[in-house]
């Protein structure tokens, strides 16, 4: 096994309204609108190469203002207690989040988009289009969330 662990660098830094950890939107849902932009480092710039064909993307970034972890979490939708991988928390063991934001244009190295739910100055690790052909699977089962109607605040209590 190798004992260096793993090294991750940053691809740009993303820049939002959210200044605070306070008040972050729990999803890209429920930041419809709130727009942002990701400077890309210089030297991943032709890495951006067709990336302007996509309506959306996956941002993976590090949650580097996010501790510690916890392992049952309580999230904001429901009053029950969860594990942390069978939840969106960000207080995880390894801080990554995951979010599907619109793409509205790239210019040279800033990528304009829309519905961030991310804090301002956040790390950006990677991006990826989002594709249905790729990404849409049939659900079966979806867990303790099968009861969640989309409302923020409400939960199957």
């Amino acid at each position: 096994m190798n004992n260096k662990g793993i090294q991750l660098q940053k691809i740009g830094t993303l820049y939002s309204p959210h200044k605070s950890l306070n008040n972050i939107p729990i999803q890209p849902k429920w930041a419809k609108g709130v727009k942002g932009r990701i400077v890309i480092e210089p030297h991943f710039v032709k890495g951006l190469r067709d990336l302007d064909g996509f309506s959306h993307i996956y941002l993976l970034c590090y949650l580097h203002k996010v501790r510690p972890y916890k392992l049952i979490v309580r999230p904001p939708i429901d009053n029950k207690p969860h594990g942390v991988f069978a939840s969106r928390s960000p207080s995880r063991p390894n801080p990554i989040s995951l979010s599907v934001v619109k793409l509205i244009s790239i210019d040279d190295n800033v990528l304009f988009i829309e519905n961030v739910d991310i804090l301002d100055g956040t790390p950006v690790l990677d991006i990826k289009p989002y594709s249905p052909t790729f990404d849409v699977n049939e659900i079966m089962r979806f867990g303790w969330l099968e009861n969640f109607n989309g409302d923020i605040g409400s939960n199957s209590s």
